[in-house]
Formats: C-alpha cells, structure tokens, sequence
C-alpha cells in the first residue's frame, strides 16, 4: 500500500510537519520524506506497534497515531479519510495477525543455500556459552533428565544442574516446585565457583516439605566449596510471597533448608509495572510540559523506583558471586519477568562478555531457556538461534486445552466470588478460624485485583472468549475488539487466576504437595493480606 501527500508530525515541538510518502510492506510500515536532499526513511516493524489509534478527522486531515512498545510514537495525518481508514484497517490486521499463517515468517522464503540456512541455527550455542563459563567440572554436569521435555516442558533439555543431584532428587525438587520448575543453573562464575540458579517458588504452604528440594539446594552449596552458606533470593515483597502460602505455595522455610541465608527484594509484580510504565508514557507525551510538571510526573509514575529495585537486586547477586564467593538461588512467583531482570543483571555486572553484541544475544538465550511465552514456540520458531521443539498443531492443542481449563476455573472462581459478595468481609465464621490457625496474625483477605463498581461492590470478571481470532470473516477490528481480546493491550492484562476464599485453605501435609496442576495456574503473585 503508497499513500502521498501525508504529513509526519512533531509531537514534541511546533515545527512544521514533514511531507512525505507511506507505504505498507508485508513487514514493515515506512515513511519516506519528500525531502530531496535527504529522503530520510522512518521504518517501524509491524510485530513492535503496540496500539494504534484513528483519531476524530480535521480540516487538515485524519490523524492516525502509532505507539510502538519500543516507546516510539509516530503521528501521522492522512489527507484523505479513506486512505487514513485504510492504513487503519491494514494496520490492525498487520500488526495483530487472526490466524497464525498470516505471519510473514510462513511466506518468507530467502534465497539462501543449505549450509547458509543452518548457519543461523548455530549463530547461538548454549553448550559453548556453559564451557566459556567452566561447566562441565568436577562440580556441575549437564543433565538429560529433562529429555523430550519429561519432567518440565518450559525447560530445555539441556539443563545443568550439580553432579551430586541425582535424577530422583530432581524430579522430586520439581514436583515441589511451581510448574514444575527445579532449580537450574543461569550462570557460573569460575573464579570463585558460585553460581547463580533460577527456579519457581516452592509448594510450601504453611507447613508442606520436600526432602528432594532439600537435598537439591543443599547440591547447589556443596557445588561451592568455598562457602559454607547459600543465598535464597525471593524477588517479589515479603507481603506477597505470604499470600501465595496461604495459597499453597510461597517460600522456602529456614528451618527445613540447611544452611541457607533468605532475602527479599520487593520487587513488584508485572501489574503494577505495567501500570507504572504507562503513567510514565503519559507524562513523556505531554505536549508542552514544564519541567516541574515532568518530574513530578515521573515521581508520580513510580517508574524509577522499579528500576532501582531490579538493580539493586542485581548488585546484591553481583556482590554476593564476585565478593563473597557465595551461590545464589533466584525466584519469584513461577520464574518470570523479575527473575530474569535479576539473572540478566546481575550477569552483565559479573561478566564484561555478556557487554558485548554476541554477549548479550547469549544471555537473552539462557533467559528465554525458562520460558515457556507459546511465544517462543510459534512466534519466534524460525528466529536464528531458537530451534524450534514441537508442531504449530501441537502447541495450538496445548493453548485449547489451557484455555478450557483455564474457563472452568473462572466458572468456579466466579461462584467464589458471589459467595464472597454475600458474606460480610468483617465476619470471620469460627470454623474457619479453627482451620487457619496459622493465619492468626491475619485478617479477611483484600481483594484488591477483583473488579468493582463505583460503589465498591465486587463484580466478576468478564471470560476471554477462546475462539475469539478463528472466525475467517472477522477481517476488520475495531480498537476496542484488540484491546478486550489482546492481553497486551487489556487493562487488566496478563489477568491471573483471581483471589480464592484463602481463609478456608487448610495448611498444608508434611509431604510433597503434587504439581501436576501447578503448570496451569497463573502467577498467583496478585493475592496481598492486611495485618490486625
């Protein structure tokens, strides 16, 4: 698609718009200045544009706004409202393909020779990046416990883990841990011996111990004959990391773990973030902000303050490697964002290669290998360096399965949540009380992530349809459509489970808890208690 005559305007300053030309390719949008001496091109790839928004036409056009989630905005005014719709339309359905054959990957075919196609495979080698480290040793070995994927599907099959930790004691560390997701080595630092691990929070509860996770971190120490002790490092607020407990999960308990130092870090879960990061957008499109407005914007926002946590959890983990010479285990809630914003920095602080270009696509590779985000499956299948594991039909069973459990469960969550809405949140009947005795220091939950009116009633919220995206005819989608269907435009994106009736959750046994389940429950992280 050419569109002429369409003007670039300068959102931040009252210069002149530029003139130029857009054009639409299967990948890309591309505004071409008419500009003679220059002909400056602005490209923008379709997979980076994060919204896009038709706004109300004017005497000097219609204009069309293009946020992008690298944070650029291109504002653009079309002369004629048809093309405008057009670009609009074509746009939607470019950057937010219905169906997984429109990607441009599937009709994307280079001209390239054998050999020249399976050099991209091995632009990244996970098992060369673990030698540069100095594994394998006498300490650290690869393990194929995790063949075909048998013990955690969000793991890759190479996974390393320490020689004294046999493949009964991990599978039984994974059972205990959330999706199933053991303790695994991120990165190892060969002149003090420690290492940094990622893994999932454990299914603890109140009272619930696993002597293979024992056994396991109690590996990970031994690994570092030079320390005595171990770091646990939890990214999430303690108050947090207290609600998943009472929900099953939570986190490592001092008595059972030997010789083990615990750490809290506070970093806050990827809602808030997400809402932070908006706020902070608002104020950096302020047309002509003063500089007192800006920065109380910003201080507003809560931005900075999420940077400095990730990085001073990053230094902690430095410091520890580098001048204790201590090993660290991270995680959060089921090993996601937070534990790899830790890992990444923490790693780029101990080792000047991962600074580097080839470094750094490295370390964004041992990152992904913990995730699960489908994503990396079907989206990035064909990037260089992510082989992929299974079939688009595999993974498109996996998503329909997922999404019909996931529905049951908001069935029932719903009905919690009317049974929630008829009892007085001040009455705590006292069975439940008898039950709880471990919350004792614990009153009602608060439901701070469930839906509610202006009057503070609470609501159920509304179920994302699974077919939504199927329907070969839906060619035309309106902005509301993207943002109630897409999870990285909805306000309530990334939406987890929803707050049980946690007062009436019983402590949990003295035995592994089973986890076959734990792989579909979204991070419960959202869950927080008020004190007496």
């Amino acid at each position: 698609m050419k569109v002429e005559n369409v003007r670039l305007m300068d959102r931040t300053s009252s210069k002149k718009p530029v003139l130029g030309t857009l054009y639409l390719t299967a990948t890309h949008v591309i505004f071409v200045e008419n500009v003679p001496e220059t002909r400056k091109e602005t490209w923008i790839l379709h997979s980076e544009i994060s919204s896009i928004e038709k706004q109300a036409t004017t005497a000097g056009g219609c204009p069309l706004l293009i946020r992008c989630k690298n944070f650029q905005v291109l504002h653009l005014v079309v002369p004629q409202e048809r093309d405008c719709q057009d670009v609009y339309i074509s746009l939607l359905r470019l950057a937010r393909p219905v169906k997984y054959e429109e990607l441009f990957c599937f009709s994307f075919n280079p001209k390239l020779d054998k050999e020249e196609r399976e050099q991209g495979w091995r632009l990244v080698d996970l098992r060369e990046e673990y030698k540069r480290m100095g594994i394998p040793n006498s300490c650290w070995h690869l393990s194929d416990v995790n063949r075909d994927y048998r013990v955690c599907d969000s793991y890759p099959t190479d996974v390393y883990v320490p020689k004294s930790a046999t493949a009964h004691i991990i599978v039984g560390s994974s059972k205990f841990r959330s999706r199933r997701r053991f303790p695994a080595l991120s990165y190892y630092c060969k002149d003090t011996n420690a290492s940094i691990c990622r893994s999932s929070q454990p299914l603890s509860g109140f009272s619930a111990r696993c002597l293979e996770d024992e056994q396991m971190l109690q590996a990970i120490r031994r690994a570092n004959p030079g320390s005595d002790f171990m770091y646990v490092v939890d990214t999430r607020p303690k108050l947090n990391a207290m609600a998943n407990r009472a929900a099953g999960k939570g986190y490592e308990n001092e008595d059972n773990y030997a010789d083990i130092k615990f750490q809290f870090i506070g970093i806050e879960n990827i809602h808030v973030m997400r809402s932070s990061l908006q706020k902070m957008l608002e104020v950096c499109e302020l047309r002509s902000p003063s500089m007192s407005d800006f920065l109380w914007g910003l201080e507003n926002s809560g931005w900075l303050r999420h940077i400095k946590a990730i990085l001073d959890a990053g230094v902690f983990i430095a410091k520890a490697v580098a001048e204790e010479g201590t090993s660290v285990l991270v995680h959060c809630s089921d090993g996601w964002d937070r534990t790899a914003q830790v890992c990444s920095v923490a790693s780029l602080l101990l080792d000047p290669h991962y600074r580097t270009l080839k470094g750094f696509m490295v370390s964004l590779e041992i990152l992904k290998a913990a995730k699960n985000r489908f994503w990396s499956g079907m989206y990035n299948r064909f990037e260089k360096g992510m082989q992929p594991r299974q079939s688009v039909t595999d993974y498109l069973m996996a998503v329909k399965e997922e999404t019909q459990q996931l529905e049951e469960e908001l069935q029932v969550l719903e009905e919690r949540l009317e049974k929630i809405h008829k009892i007085p949140l001040s009455h705590t009947p006292g069975k439940r009380e008898s039950k709880c005795s471990g919350l004792s220091a614990l009153t009602t939950p608060s439901v701070v992530n469930i839906p509610q009116d202006s009057s503070g009633h609470l609501k159920p919220s509304p179920s994302r349809s699974p077919s939504q995206g199927d329907d070969d005819s839906a060619l035309i989608l309106t902005q509301e459509n993207l943002k109630s269907s897409d999870p990285d435009l909805s306000a309530n994106s990334d939406q987890e489970s929803g707050v049980e009736d946690l007062s009436c959750r019983s402590p949990s046994g003295g035995e592994c808890l089973p986890s076959e389940d734990s792989g579909k429950d979204p991070d419960p992280d959202e869950a927080v208690f008020l004190t007496a």
